[in-house]
């Protein structure tokens, strides 16, 4: 018998290609589904693509026969359309609102005796489907498991020999472990718990000891463990792809600007430096706060100026604090920084149909992304381009990603084993006292 997945509108939103991810089975689609893609296609964002996505792909299917009836589909699916004006079962609910047209839907699959499963990212809709005795289910085909997440580094309990060898040699070969690229191992002696050492993985049997000269950067030295791992990275122009995941104040946007300065300003290994977030503020876009782009731009990117007045002010300047003369100093050297085009500030809006070749771009809270949206961006990069996505997957403000399903954690999951890719989960609040009780406590 074959199952009958009712598609909510947000599962299409969030990837065109879930049209054709359910196997032979059928899937429909409630006519209130095709008049909200209809509200969405002329938009110019990631939401109107794949709603003019679908629908393009629906009007290739209606070639095939009736939509109503059901045509077949070339995975051996079936997609029908559902005329809500055809007898709905009475679900108790008011009809007036298209969600619960698109339940009432469901509901009425379920009363005529069909295996139904109601397929939703609104977590709501799916406790409204619940309720009506409904299977539901996410759309999961693009989720990993959070709880089991790859960290980039873990510790391996060796003979003290080993570790001797290791401080002896530049490279040693350490089987059993089945290592990832770039994954970092702390040695710890089996009788000796102090005596350790930290290496970086070259390959599945080999580690490597760190580069001396990625301690540091643009006079930021790193104050754990995980972040001297995440320093190795970002400095390292052969990871061409990094993730960093931590909670607040662990200091991954300033670890990724540091470096970032640091690799072209000083190394020369990119012409510019790129910074972007994704725009999510209310559900609002750039357009409805006061000003041109670059005003818009600058309100929505303090976050990243507060980064880097702390970086491009002297630790004598930090130390004095001289007030509004040292932060009118700062603000020079950023915005000589801008006019000459060497520190972009950029809404990932406007990033989508760019070629970014030899430029070192690091993507802020990138726990709000798709991961199609994710895909979009790194498949932006050029030549001598070095990507990095940073991101708080506990903080999303999505209402349609969670922790596994948001596109930097399905990066790190899906790229773990790339030799061009490095991974780091910072753990240490290391901003304040007060910001580390905070990540912990509250």
């Amino acid at each position: 018998m074959r199952k009958h997945f009712v598609v909510d509108t947000n599962v299409l939103l969030h990837s065109a290609e879930s049209l054709h991810s359910f196997a032979d089975n059928v899937v429909v689609l409630p006519m209130s589904v095709i008049e909200e893609l209809d509200k969405f296609k002329s938009r110019n964002d990631e939401l109107g693509r794949n709603a003019r996505r679908v629908i393009r792909d629906l009007d290739q299917l209606r070639t095939r026969g009736r939509l109503r009836d059901g045509v077949e589909m070339a995975n051996g699916g079936m997609l029908r359309i559902f005329l809500e004006r055809d007898n709905l079962a009475d679900c108790g609910m008011d009809l007036s609102v298209p969600d619960n047209r698109i339940l009432a839907v469901a509901y009425t699959l379920h009363q005529q005796g069909e295996r139904v499963i109601f397929v939703s990212k609104d977590i709501n809709a799916r406790l409204k489907a619940d309720a009506l005795g409904l299977d539901v289910m996410d759309f999961e085909k693009q989720k990993v498991n959070f709880d089991e997440l790859y960290t980039g580094n873990r510790e391996i309990a060796v003979p003290g020999a080993v570790i001797e060898e290791f401080y002896n040699n530049e490279v040693i070969e350490l089987s059993g472990f089945d290592l990832f690229p770039n994954e970092f191992v702390l040695l710890r002696d089996e009788e000796n718990a102090k005596h350790t050492a930290l290496a970086r993985a070259r390959d599945a049997e080999h580690l490597a000891h760190l580069n001396p000269n990625y301690e540091s950067a643009w006079n930021i030295r790193t104050r754990s463990k995980e972040q001297r791992m995440a320093m190795e990275l970002l400095l390292d122009p052969k990871v061409e792809v990094v993730t960093l995941v931590g909670q607040a104040g662990t200091g991954k946007t300033l670890l990724a600007l540091a470096a970032a300065l640091e690799s072209t300003l000083h190394f020369k290994r990119y012409d510019k430096i790129l910074v972007s977030r994704p725009i999510i503020p209310l559900g609002k876009d750039l357009g409805y706060m006061p000003g041109g782009k670059d005003e818009k731009l600058s309100h929505w990117m303090q976050p990243i100026f507060d980064n880097l007045f702390y970086l491009m002010s002297t630790a004598k300047e930090r130390e004095n604090n001289h007030g509004d003369a040292q932060e009118e100093n700062v603000r020079q050297k950023i915005t000589k920084l801008m006019d000459a085009s060497i520190l972009e500030m950029e809404a990932l809006t406007y990033i989508r149909g760019r070629s970014i070749p030899k430029q070192y771009v690091i993507v802020d809270e990138a726990q709000n992304l798709t991961p199609h949206e994710v895909k979009t961006i790194i498949s932006r990069a050029g030549e001598g381009t070095k990507m990095v996505l940073t991101g708080d997957p506990y903080q999303i403000d999505n209402p349609y990603l969670d922790s596994s399903s948001n596109g930097l954690t399905y990066t790190v999951e899906r790229l773990k084993g790339i030799p061009l890719h490095g991974h780091v989960t910072l753990r240490k609040s290391e901003r304040s006292n007060l910001a580390a009780v905070a990540a912990d406590y509250l």
